[in-house]
């Protein structure tokens, strides 16, 4: 039996568009087609995602529409978009210790950290973090700055303004899920043009708010 890994490619514009698991056939729907918009990811959730929601929010490109992963001469990875904040969570097991911060993804300057919470996961430190940045650039009536996040999940439950998380609720988890509860509120009632990104974690290296602790 292969023990090969199953990708799975997502074709946003060729012959047609839709989700693969190989990339055979995946070439099939964007061989000699110009401008076709493609790109592997290692689960289905994550590919499903991807689908439903822009090319450019998961291919970074430059000027000239080629794909933009290297480093510049300044050291600087290319196709980041560096005017930008950098969301992460860390948990000392998963549910655990939970904490997330926010930071200049130039810079690594710290805006904002929170925590940490006696018991929590990364997709929910993920979720609250993208939250507080956005909620952190209303009160600037900033709508334009991107949010870089590594976390899909927490993407997603942004997009359907809803934390899908089944962790415990009891006295330890009471704070964590009353700051849940005002962030689902927050998406209810507000609205914001900011770019949420998936960080590339495979071409850029760990995202500048990681806590380094992996």
């Amino acid at each position: 039996m292969s023990n090969k890994k199953i990708k799975y490619y997502v074709v946003w514009s060729g012959t047609v568009p839709g989700i693969y698991d190989s990339w055979a056939e995946c070439q099939k729907h964007i061989h000699g087609i110009e401008g076709a918009k493609y790109k592997s990811f290692e689960t289905k959730a994550e590919a499903e995602f991807a689908y439903k929601g822009k090319p450019g929010d998961f291919i970074q490109k430059n000027a000239n529409g080629a794909k933009t992963t290297d480093k510049n001469k300044s050291g600087s990875k290319k196709g980041i978009n560096y005017d930008s904040i950098s969301v992460d969570a860390a948990c000392s097991g998963n549910p655990g210790l939970m904490e997330y911060q926010g930071v200049n993804t130039k810079t690594k300057e710290l805006i904002f950290h929170q925590g940490p919470f006696p018991l929590g996961t990364n997709n929910i430190g993920e979720f609250l973090a993208i939250v507080h940045a956005l909620a952190l650039f209303k009160r600037q009536e900033n709508n334009q700055t991107p949010i870089y996040t590594d976390s899909i999940t927490a993407m997603g439950w942004v997009k359907k303004k809803k934390a899908k998380t089944n962790l415990v609720q009891n006295a330890k988890t009471k704070a964590l899920y009353d700051l849940i509860e005002r962030a689902e509120k927050w998406l209810e009632v507000n609205t914001y043009g900011n770019p949420i990104l998936k960080w590339d974690t495979v071409n850029w290296g760990e995202i500048p708010a990681d806590f380094g602790r992996k």
